[in-house]
């Protein structure tokens, strides 16, 4: 589904990301997993096609990066750090919004099951700029999904929650695992033994590990994944 290939971002005298090559395959849930500054959102927006690369491309779902960027943009969707939000509209006001711009036919009946789905039923015709940080975030996930895409980018999505409204959104991901691929940035490691199927840590740019669990424990000789990513990290911490 995704094949990136020898892909580069350098900003002067910065390489954010550095020759970085892997795959990742349909319906696969892959964690891309290292601290602040290791390059994991300069990736993210290549791939989405908000930045071009120095050099290299990727493969998404048969198009080229670099040559086709308007066919990825119709099969991908992202829910950003930032959340995606207009924050003086409703919920529902928000998802009608993207629907009509996707033109999703029979969208009345995707809504009200997209609200469902993310439990904003008694949020539906609340502005969002009064919901709460995991309420927004949900509905920025939701205004990804409504779109159905193949692929789904989550940048960091349970970034600066608490721990109920982080688990709520755990619950929902992991439902949606094997019905699209799911390429999720963080450094919450509770939040990859949760839902990857794959990880890839990074740091300085470079991707030091790729596998499962299990695989890169063996890898780095270690028993758990903080043991493994303090160990192929070189940010400070």
């Amino acid at each position: 589904m995704i094949e990136i290939r020898n892909l580069t971002k350098k900003y002067s005298k910065l390489t954010a990301v550095n020759n970085v090559s892997f795959n990742i395959q349909e319906k696969e849930c892959f964690a891309l997993l290292g601290f602040n500054g290791a390059g994991k959102t300069t990736l993210i927006n290549m791939l989405t096609t908000s930045m071009l690369p120095t050099s290299g491309t990727a493969v998404i779902n048969g198009y080229d990066l670099i040559g086709e960027q308007e066919k990825i943009r119709k099969i991908i969707n992202i829910s950003p750090q930032e959340n995606a939000i207009a924050k003086n509209l409703t919920v529902r006001e928000n998802l009608d919004l993207i629907a009509s711009l996707y033109d999703i036919q029979d969208k009345d009946k995707k809504i009200a099951a997209v609200i469902s789905k993310f439990g904003l039923n008694e949020k539906e015709n609340v502005l969002c700029k009064k919901l709460s940080g995991g309420q927004a975030r949900r509905v920025s996930i939701a205004l990804a999904i409504i779109t159905e895409p193949q692929i789904l980018f989550l940048d960091e999505p349970t970034l600066g929650l608490d721990v109920k409204s982080r688990k709520i959104l755990w619950d929902i991901i992991k439902e949606l695992k094997n019905k699209l691929t799911i390429l999720l940035t963080t450094h919450y490691l509770e939040e990859v033994e949760f839902l990857a199927d794959k990880i890839g840590i990074i740091s300085r740019g470079q991707i030091k590990a790729i596998g499962t669990r299990e695989e890169i424990l063996k890898v780095t000789g270690t028993d758990n994944l903080e043991n493994a990513l303090l160990s192929l990290s070189e940010e400070e911490v």
